[in-house]
């Protein structure tokens, strides 16, 4: 894998606790993956440090979410000619090690998207959010035929025909109900294993109340809109 093929997409709204310590792991452990962060309108000293360490930076002038902030990225990519973009959280909880398998895999299968999944080899644990994770799953394969093990990993690898196509399709989220849009529509998914850490510090967006309207959103998503969109 040679630069600049691969682009990892660091979407960050005040992760001034963890981002540099996040970059500077992926810079060390894969220094042939571009990167660019996504400062999200954050409030905190997230782009003084995207500054003072000279990250490569979209700044974002106000809070836009997590959407927005991946299609930016996504449009980078296209805009810059990477091959490859990689969704990669700026909260240390995915591993840089694993972006090369990722990147094995999808030029070997030609997939057009794989999936850094917690599930392949080993088994999901009996817990509410991973409740939340086997009943995603089961929409899924009810309305696409395809087993996707992990559908709510935010770790996922995309070609180039999915980053433009989330570059100029803003009905696209980085999240499982597009997932299955795009299975529906004829995109080839693969999995490989990978393990993923606790946050290392700040805040996750979801609290139970988030949690609970993601997942009533998802489900909505997967068993209805998604139904009648082109």
């Amino acid at each position: 894998m040679t630069s600049p093929e691969v682009l990892a997409i660091i979407p960050a709204y005040n992760e001034e606790e963890c981002l540099a310590q996040t970059v500077e792991e992926l810079k060390r452990v894969a220094p042939e993956v571009a990167f660019v962060v996504v400062n999200d309108g954050s409030i905190d000293r997230t782009r003084d440090i995207c500054i003072e360490n000279s990250y490569p930076m979209i700044d974002m002038p106000i809070n836009s979410g997590l959407t927005v902030g991946f299609q930016t990225g996504m449009k980078y990519a296209l805009r810059h000619g990477f091959r490859y973009a990689v969704q990669f959280d700026a909260d240390g909880q995915h591993r840089p090690d694993y972006i090369e398998s990722m990147h094995r895999c999808i030029v070997e299968t030609g997939a057009d998207i794989v999936i850094g999944s917690r599930f392949v080899t080993e088994k999901k644990e009996h817990s509410a959010r991973m409740m939340g994770s086997r009943l995603i799953a089961a929409l899924i394969k009810m309305t696409t035929g395809a087993t996707i093990k992990d559908p709510t990993s935010g770790m996922r690898m995309f070609n180039s025909r999915m980053i433009e196509r989330y570059a100029h399709d803003d009905t696209l989220n980085p999240e499982p109900e597009s997932i299955a849009y795009l299975i529906r529509k004829g995109a080839s998914i693969k999995e490989v294993q990978v393990h993923m850490r606790e946050r290392q510090a700040g805040e996750s967006y979801l609290n139970v109340a988030k949690s609970i309207s993601y997942m009533v959103r998802v489900t909505t998503s997967i068993l209805f809109v998604q139904w009648f969109r082109r």
